[in-house]
């Protein structure tokens, strides 16, 4: 399957297209210096990938505005030179395409509005567009207005495991459930680093996520979406291609 609408959002790759709108989730801008920190020696390679992806989904959607829901950086306590030179890159980038750039404050933000300071932009706790409310998940609001109907959050980094033979391959993937009395979409996130968490093996991080058995499973692979089903179902069998 190569086009889908969750709840009249298209998703494109791991952007989702509301009107003239796309929507991305934790880009985690400084993950690879993290991780050289800890030993793990990886070269900083996930901008030009995420300038890639960007380019070919933008192709498809054309879209006027854009939205950045939350960790666009990745170290919680600083803002390491990666930080600072690609997030002012990608705004910069998005600059040339987007005629209005909106960015929602998630966990990994803490410092992020001072470099958000460069560029004249704010940081968000949510945005509404028509009967959708755009936030990052890792907290719930105090307060959504009577008109939204669906709840957009990322956050989880969720993914999918597809087990073949002893090899276990990971696709990051979208999730379709309820909270409360409203539809819940959760993202999967942007950042090429890693795929995710696996919902079929890891605990869910969202308070927004309660049931998780009852959430639809959307898997993607590029520009192909792999609907999987009720995730209830995919525990009770074991997973082979």
């Amino acid at each position: 399957m190569n086009s889908l609408k969750i709840n009249g959002a298209e998703i494109i790759n791991k952007a989702l297209k509301i009107d003239d709108t796309l929507l991305i989730s934790d880009l985690h801008f400084g993950y690879e210096t993290s991780l050289n920190k800890q030993g793990l020696m990886i070269p900083p390679f996930q901008f030009d990938k995420i300038i890639d992806v960007m380019e070919d989904i933008q192709r498809k959607a054309n879209a006027r505005n854009i939205i950045l829901n939350g960790d666009i950086k990745h170290n919680f306590g600083t803002i390491d030179k990666q930080e600072w030179k690609e997030v002012l890159g990608f705004i910069d980038y998005l600059s040339d395409s987007f005629i209005d750039i909106r960015v929602i404050k998630g966990n990994h933000d803490n410092f992020t509005q001072y470099i958000l300071n460069k560029r004249d932009l704010s940081l968000e706790d949510y945005v509404i567009i028509d009967n959708y409310y755009i936030t990052h998940g890792h907290k719930i609001p105090e307060e959504i207005p009577e008109s939204i109907n669906t709840i957009i959050i990322g956050h989880e980094h969720p993914c999918i495991g597809i087990r073949n033979g002893e090899r276990v391959e990971k696709f990051k993937s979208y999730l379709k459930g309820t909270w409360n009395d409203y539809d819940l979409i959760v993202m999967p996130s942007f950042t090429p680093v890693s795929q995710g968490s696996d919902i079929l093996h890891e605990k869910t991080i969202s308070p927004f996520i309660k049931k998780l058995e009852e959430f639809e499973v959307y898997a993607i692979d590029e520009d192909i979406i792999y609907p999987f089903g009720l995730i209830k179902d995919l525990l009770s069998i074991d997973m082979e291609l």
